[in-house]
């Protein structure tokens, strides 16, 4: 077979280079697994080499060369939920880009399931992308000394992480509500132990502090569609005119509810949601919410975790996006009798 024939037919390897460059086969391994072991010259030559072949190293030869599995673990607490699957989706991609497979588990919102999942994976990955875990901090300490770990949508000192603090979102949602006369809001919290609800939780509350309006709150509860609908009816029996919910689960949650009990919304009560998942925009009315850029979550996940298992002595990295309201037809005028000039 010639040279050209073995370039076609993608079985251009590592000695091939070698032999045009100069070098041993090993020299060529180094070049793409560790470039920085490699004299610069020596590696301008091998890249030339490999170029001119149309030479790849394949995904298990670089994992072998760097003594890695080539492989990440991500965990989340549910992937039926659409913010943590656009995540898991975001972060595939971006791993796959990278030339890494990703294993997914889904510990369906239970801390011990979790915690047992991520023991499990650390023997089998080379690092671990945590998303919004409620494992407490000695196990999360366990488990981030056992294999190189990020943290995704919670802040843990220490370990490399990546938030979408709502703060910024929320404070616009209640400002929003204020300004089209609310002056009740419910606020319904996600989870127990859930950093991203504690966080959103006191965001909601300082906001409607600074404004003087009345907020009552009902939970934690599971951040799921069938706790908005339940919790739907306590809200309407607390007097409130604006619902701010968790998640968008939550708040399609309520809007099923309310449809149920004819509540027009937002003619009667105003609803808020919150990560700006599809759901939001095909909901009947289109729902409010507070904008996570989701994609950009995983993708930088994703970097971190490279950057650590490239850098493992480097200070761990932190990363904060932004977020917004997007307002839709969910929220109007406070109902005549309850609005204020």
């Amino acid at each position: 077979m010639t040279e050209d024939d073995r370039r076609r037919s993608g079985s251009v390897g590592a000695e091939d280079v070698a032999a045009q460059a100069g070098v041993s086969p090993s020299t060529v391994s180094r070049c793409f697994a560790s470039p920085h072991q490699v004299r610069p010259e020596t590696r301008a030559r091998v890249l030339a080499a490999a170029e001119r072949l149309g030479y790849r190293p394949s995904r298990i030869a670089r994992s072998l060369a760097l003594g890695r599995t080539g492989t990440l673990g991500l965990i989340v607490p549910d992937i039926a939920n659409p913010f943590f699957a656009v995540i898991a989706k975001a972060v595939q991609a971006r791993a796959r880009r990278k030339d890494y497979a990703v294993f997914l588990a889904d510990t369906d919102e239970h801390p011990d399931d979790e915690y047992e999942l991520a023991l499990t994976l650390a023997r089998q990955v080379d690092g671990l992308l945590l998303v919004a875990p409620r494992m407490d901090g000695d196990r999360l300490g366990e488990v981030v000394r056992q294999v190189p770990s990020v943290v995704v949508n919670r802040s843990v000192s220490g370990v490399p992480s990546v938030v979408a603090p709502s703060e910024d979102g929320l404070r616009q949602a209640v400002a929003h509500l204020h300004a089209l006369g609310h002056r009740h809001l419910a606020l319904i919290l996600g989870a127990p132990n859930s950093w991203s609800s504690e966080q959103r939780g006191h965001a909601v509350r300082y906001a409607a502090e600074q404004l003087e309006l009345k907020v009552t709150e009902f939970g934690p509860h599971e951040p799921k569609f069938h706790t908005g609908a339940q919790v739907a009816d306590l809200t309407l029996a607390a007097g409130a005119t604006a619902i701010v919910a968790h998640n968008d689960l939550m708040a399609l949650g309520v809007l099923a509810r309310l449809a149920e009990r004819g509540v027009r919304v937002p003619d009667d009560v105003s609803v808020v949601g919150a990560d700006d998942t599809l759901l939001a925009t095909t909901a009947t009315p289109a729902l409010t919410s507070v904008r996570i850029p989701l994609d950009t979550l995983g993708e930088r996940a994703v970097d971190l975790m490279l950057h650590r298992l490239d850098h493992p002595d480097s200070t761990p990295q932190h990363a904060a996006l932004n977020s917004e309201l997007i307002v839709r037809r969910s929220t109007g005028p406070a109902p005549r009798k309850d609005a204020r000039p």
